[in-house]
């Protein structure tokens, strides 16, 4: 499931306790609305993955550098904003540090098509764009297929809903 709307997941699960009469379910699940943008909020720099780090754990330079997603090593990391880079040499590290603009992925390294829906993704780090000189990311190769179709629009719409699509 790429896309999990987590508030229509607990809608969902409010309607059938209410539907089947489970008051200890209704409850749960009201206090799971209640409580669900602070559970389930989206960091401002994607984190996931078994390393807990930016890009997955891939060297961000890379991308540009050897136009190509290459694994980070954790002898080369840097905290910065909020997350963890990792990068394959110290000069990599040294090149992102001095312009993390540059070379950090929009929209937080979330998928680049979700955040055009207005919503937020996972990423494989295979599937990427470097597009006027900026790196997008994509959930999967089907979803990049989709972006690269029309990435001028599916940019400007993904601009407008971010950083506010972390907020949902």
């Amino acid at each position: 499931m790429p896309f999990i709307n987590t508030k229509s997941s607990i809608a969902r699960s409010v309607r059938h306790a209410l539907s089947t009469g489970l008051i200890p379910g209704l409850v749960a699940g009201l206090l799971a609305l209640l409580f669900s943008s602070a559970i389930y909020a989206a960091k401002p720099v994607y984190s996931g993955g078994k390393e807990r780090a930016a890009i997955r754990g891939y060297d961000p330079v890379a991308y540009f550098t050897e136009n190509q997603p290459v694994k980070g090593s954790k002898e080369f990391t840097l905290e910065h904003n909020g997350a963890t880079w990792m990068f394959v040499s110290q000069s990599n590290l040294e090149l992102f540090e001095s312009n993390p603009e540059k070379y950090s992925p929009q929209f937080g390294g979330y998928c680049a098509y979700a955040v055009s829906k207005n919503t937020t993704a996972s990423i494989k780090p295979q599937y990427f764009t470097v597009h006027d000189g900026k790196l997008y990311l994509n959930y999967s190769k089907s979803v990049q297929k989709r972006w690269l179709k029309d990435k001028d629009n599916l940019i400007e719409d993904a601009d407008e809903n971010w950083p506010k699509v972390l907020d949902d």
